[in-house]
């Protein structure tokens, strides 16, 4: 079954090279499958040809809104396979699961998006402020005083936490987690002996995510009082990490994906 493998090589992203990861993970799944690369703005014109379509290090699609939202109205219109689903409930959907899950008392950093509503979240000197429609931390401040009208931006407190750390996923499964040691630099990442706790707490998230095939990361950070908060849970097209781990965990997850998508498209 021929896949159409969506990614952007030229991408400059910081701190990670994605045609490495594509061009690593392309060619694996090619032992596999029949499979061609395509730019993000070719996919819409070009899914028909194919069994199923693979989403992968695309970028953000804040940078091609219009021609994701047509290419993702096709896809749902012609029943194409998408991998991963367009059900997804995180970052696939938008950032509003951040506001659903502070209301519903999950553990994330709490999240609002109207400043009349800011006694809602704990008093500190400092908020983080990002686009709602935003990704990859595009158009993020901090301010003492969060301003603007209602449901454009989201606010949340900034937390002096400890690390951040990321859980990889194929499907329900977890693969290896990575977390970054020093706060400032995000994408300066080392492997993480994740505890049965923290394995707990990010199924608890891919869990709710509902989504029965797909790779999934979830973000979090360790905030001073011990626990972990979600910064954000990645159903779209998040990034791996891959040449971060040991051969063996990049085999383990080239062999997870593969397993993915030979149970997805016989679905």
């Amino acid at each position: 079954m021929p896949l159409l493998y969506v990614t952007d090589l030229a991408y400059p992203a910081r701190g990670r090279r994605y045609c490495d990861e594509d061009i690593l993970l392309s060619s694996r799944l090619r032992e596999h499958f029949p499979l061609a690369l395509c730019h993000p703005l070719d996919a819409a014109a070009m899914m028909a040809d194919f069994d199923a379509v693979i989403v992968r290090n695309s970028g953000p699609v804040l940078h091609y809104q219009e021609a994701y939202d047509a290419f993702r109205a096709a896809a749902l219109a012609a029943g194409t396979r998408v991998y991963n689903p367009l059900t997804g409930r995180g970052d696939m959907a938008g950032k509003q699961y951040l506001l659903d899950l502070t209301a519903a008392g999950h553990p994330v950093i709490p999240t609002i998006d109207d400043p009349a509503d800011l006694a809602l979240l704990p008093a500190v000197p400092s908020y983080a402020v990002k686009p709602k429609q935003g990704a990859d931390s595009i158009g993020l401040t901090f301010t003492p005083h969060p301003a603007g009208p209602a449901g454009v931006n989201l606010i949340q407190p900034r937390i002096d936490f400890a690390y951040e750390v990321s859980f990889y996923f194929v499907d329900d499964a977890f693969q290896y987690a990575l977390h970054a040691p020093d706060p400032a630099r995000r994408w300066e990442l080392e492997p993480y002996e994740a505890t049965a706790a923290d394995l707990d707490f990010a199924r608890g998230f891919i869990a709710w995510n509902t989504l029965s095939h797909g790779i999934q990361r979830v973000d979090a950070c360790r905030a001073p009082s011990g626990e972990l908060l979600l910064v954000e849970l990645e159903d779209l097209n998040p990034y791996l990490s891959l040449d971060l781990v040991s051969p063996a965990a990049q085999e383990a997850f080239i062999t997870a994906l593969t397993e993915s998508l030979h149970s997805f498209l016989t679905v």
